[in-house]
């Protein structure tokens, strides 16, 4: 066969991934490749790289400034992780999320029945985001997020067995914090961030679009708390999210898998 040349790109050939593909007269798809010809699941007769011209990269810039932008970042993180210093065995683990949160930790720490107030107002949250998940289940007959709340949970008390994190000293608890109070619980990943989250995705795609703008904003909120009573770092609060988003999808996939079976 012949292959029409392309235009590849520097990153991960992304021309080659999101350019239009020209059709054929016989109304079928070019295939796109770098070399002129070669056999059919044969090797290519040049290396990606020798292929890139000066145009590709202009290309590659203007249209996917996004992997390009990631690209940037991930050389930046590289040198910084090379050069940084390790936080020493004596010292408390460095937490970003702590630092932003300082000043709200102090006000916390020295206004107990505050804590407490924020302490009840997250607990409603928590009671929210259980009852509409069990509600899309046993009342609108939809058990994916219930489903993905299953998941995730088994999941994280995995996690949470495998490697336990010591408590941080200035942790703030309350008696009447949800699910728990000052019981005992895991840090990785954060129960609280990832079952709003998984409500306000389920929101989304019911186009109950203004109920989960309010929940990502309680939750936003929620994070503010966690982080300045230090009950939970930030890896954590971002672990929640990814959390939901992961396991969102893995349960559409599994009722998706349900129905052709059945079918």
């Amino acid at each position: 066969k012949k292959y029409k040349k392309s235009s590849l790109s520097l990153s991960l050939s992304l021309s080659k991934l999101f350019r239009p593909k020209k059709k054929t007269r016989n109304n079928k798809m070019s295939q796109m490749d770098i070399s002129t010809r070669t056999e059919e699941g044969g090797w290519r007769s040049k290396p990606s790289f020798m292929t890139w011209r000066a145009r590709d990269v202009v290309y590659v810039m203007r249209h996917h400034w996004i992997p390009c932008l990631f690209a940037a970042g991930f050389l930046f993180v590289v040198s910084v992780e090379s050069s940084i210093k390790m936080v020493s065995e004596s010292s408390p683990p460095f937490d970003i999320g702590f630092v932003a949160t300082e000043s709200l930790h102090h006000i916390l720490a020295s206004s107990p029945d505050l804590n407490t107030g924020l302490a009840a107002l997250n607990s409603v949250l928590g009671v929210m985001q259980v009852s509409y998940i069990a509600w899309t289940w046993l009342i609108e007959g939809r058990p994916r997020a219930t489903i993905t709340a299953l998941f995730l949970f088994t999941c994280r008390g995995v996690l949470g067995y495998c490697t336990q994190l010591p408590l941080s000293k200035e942790y703030l608890g309350s008696a009447i914090d949800f699910p728990l109070g000052n019981l005992s619980f895991f840090y990785f990943f954060s129960g609280h961030v990832a079952g709003a989250t998984i409500a306000s995705l389920d929101m989304r795609r019911m186009q109950r679009l203004r109920l989960a703008m309010i929940f990502d904003i309680l939750n936003v909120l929620q994070s503010i708390r966690l982080l300045a009573t230090r009950g939970h770092y930030t890896i954590d609060l971002a672990g929640g999210v990814a959390a939901a988003i992961l396991f969102d999808s893995l349960a559409g996939k599994y009722e998706a898998n349900t129905r052709k079976r059945q079918l």
